[in-house]
């Protein structure tokens, strides 16, 4: 398909189409690191290896999305609490070269996901 037919095909996709598109590169990016780019803040640096590894097993595996924790059922950001802490993750879009966001996060070729994952005290 040509560049043409392609933006044609996005610009015809249903609003819920859009969204199980993002919720599946979402879900990918935070269960799989090379789907996206992945950061971690000083204060989960500091937990050390072990509680780093429990934290990015948590943020992989959390699965509890609910209207009140996700009301556009994006699977974009969640709360996991780990050996006491509680630990916010968020995926955000960015263009390829990561200086702006992204026209179409639906789009993988227009969209680089970052997870950020931080303290809930450190937000």
């Amino acid at each position: 398909m040509g560049s043409e037919s392609m933006t044609h095909v996005h610009a015809t996709r249903t609003i819920a189409e859009r969204t199980a598109i993002i919720r599946h590169h979402n879900d990918n990016a935070r269960r799989f690191p090379r789907a996206g780019v992945m950061c971690v803040t000083s204060g989960i640096v500091a937990l050390g290896k072990e509680r780093l590894a429990a934290v990015l097993r948590a943020v992989r595996e959390f699965d509890t999305f609910t209207r009140d924790n996700d009301p556009y059922d994006e699977h974009d950001m969640g709360l996991v609490e780990v050996a006491s802490e509680r630990v916010l993750w968020k995926i955000d879009y960015y263009d390829a070269e990561r200086r702006y966001g992204s026209p179409d996060p639906s789009d993988p070729a227009v969209a680089t996901r970052v997870l950020t994952i931080m303290l809930a005290s450190e937000y």
